[in-house]
């Protein structure tokens, strides 16, 4: 068996990387490592999934590990990854499970953790369920009798849920006509919903899940379908989710894409006018574009970066008692009224700071001056020991002159494939383009 868990839980393809074997023993050794009762009574796990197919499956695979490690199950059935962790925390469990692949297909599947709180499991946890699932030792005691975990479900999460979500809305939605692409995935049913309750116009396309079509050809990873939608309704946006709606992305009414980047800079200037960001400042990850941290600076925000993914976004945040933070691909993160991305809370974040603007999304993210970005992988043979290279720093050392402030470089080994990602950033496209390429090939040589 390889490393267990990636950069966002454990996945693979369901019944074949992803068996119910693993899932059971996963889900075991999580209630041994996270349920930290007083043994008086027993621990408590929250269980969501997202609708493909496979997500049964597993779901009863995961239930029948935590109850035969003596947790009780409390059952929430299909919804977002937020919400699941939101869940964990209001509900005081000790751990929550959630069976998603987000954005991957369908044939994939995916078991994310959280801790109490819901809050993302640290390295330290996930490496102890490692180790017990990988040396067999995850099954310390098999309780019997009265002792096994008994499992309800919970009717009331999804309600629970939207209600929490409209309560961070200060103002309504009237006016604000909008599509919203669902990826037939964990908010199909619910983002229409939320955000026809927050008085939105609402028409909605990718909502009609039946755990198959879940990401298939919609969503935020196939913008198509929303931005003809939108056009062909004449809406002032669209939003797309992807499949367990941990992300938001956005359409312009005339059908430009509007990214994370663009998405934080505008809650980021929304916060900071209300003076509800705290300490001024905004954390994003090294890829986010060069133009976005003009516009934080030309704005009195400063920005706090970390390395890819919303984990470290999420810890940042937390260690520097922060309020808002996210990624390109539409992550964000409002630590004040969540504990991990939350699509549908970025979402209504968005639209109110048109209402309260009344702007259109076109002039609100037109404060963000893009710079064109370049990324090219490069394959090799010891990813760390080239971006060790003398030669290879030397070239990025030359590029860093001849961009100087107006660009930036970013050479990134890959977290699980032998690839360095070389990114530039220039003022003109063609600049981009050729500085990326000679710093390519100086990887390429170094490989």
């Amino acid at each position: 068996m390889g490393r267990l868990f990636g950069t966002d839980g454990v996945r693979g393809l369901a019944n074949a990387e992803l068996t119910p074997e693993l899932a059971l023993s996963v889900a075991r050794a999580a209630a041994g490592v996270l349920a930290d009762r007083d043994g008086t009574s027993r621990p408590v796990a929250v269980v969501g999934r997202d609708p493909r197919a496979s997500g049964e499956m597993l779901e009863a695979a995961v239930v029948a590990g935590l109850t035969s490690a003596g947790a009780d199950v409390l059952r929430a059935g299909v919804l977002p990854t937020p919400a699941l962790a939101y869940l964990t925390g209001r509900t005081d469990a000790d751990l929550g499970v959630m069976i998603s692949a987000s954005h991957n297909p369908m044939p994939d599947n995916g078991i994310k953790l959280f801790s109490r709180g819901g809050h993302k499991l640290p390295d330290k946890d996930e490496a102890a369920i490692e180790r017990a699932v990988t040396s067999g030792l995850g099954d310390p005691h098999r309780p019997t009798g009265g002792e096994i975990g008994r499992v309800r479900d919970l009717p009331e999460a999804a309600e629970d849920y939207l209600a929490h979500l409209q309560s961070t809305l200060e103002q309504p939605l009237t006016g604000l006509e909008v599509v919203v692409d669902g990826a037939h995935g964990a908010a199909a049913l619910l983002a229409p919903e939320l955000y026809r309750r927050a008085g939105a116009t609402v028409h909605d396309i990718g909502c009609s899940p039946d755990g198959w079509n879940i990401n298939d050809g919609v969503g935020s990873t196939h913008l198509g379908p929303l931005i003809e939608a939108v056009r062909a309704r004449g809406a002032d946006l669209g939003i797309a989710h992807d499949g367990d709606a941990d992300r938001c992305l956005a359409v312009t009414a005339d059908g430009d894409v509007v990214d994370g980047d663009a998405i934080l800079a505008v809650c980021a200037l929304g916060l900071h006018e209300r003076g509800q960001l705290k300490q001024d400042t905004v954390v994003a990850t090294v890829m986010s574009n060069l133009g976005f941290h003009h516009t934080m600076r030309d704005a009195g925000i400063a920005v706090q970066t970390t390395a890819v993914g919303d984990r470290y976004v999420l810890e940042a945040l937390r260690a520097g008692d922060l309020s808002l933070g996210g990624e390109q691909s539409g992550h964000l993160v409002f630590l004040d009224h969540a504990t991990t991305g939350d699509g549908m809370l970025t979402a209504l974040a968005l639209m109110a700071r048109m209402r309260a603007t009344d702007a259109s999304l076109a002039e609100l993210v037109s404060i963000v001056q893009k710079l064109p970005q370049v990324l090219i992988n490069v394959p090799v043979r010891d990813r760390l020991a080239v971006v060790e290279s003398d030669k290879v720093a030397d070239a990025v050392n030359a590029a860093e002159e001849e961009l100087g402030d107006d660009g930036r470089v970013l050479l990134r080994p890959s977290g699980t494939e032998q690839l360095v990602r070389v990114m530039v950033e220039a003022p003109t496209q063609d600049q981009a383009d050729a500085v990326a390429d000679r710093l390519a090939l100086v990887v390429a040589t170094c490989a």
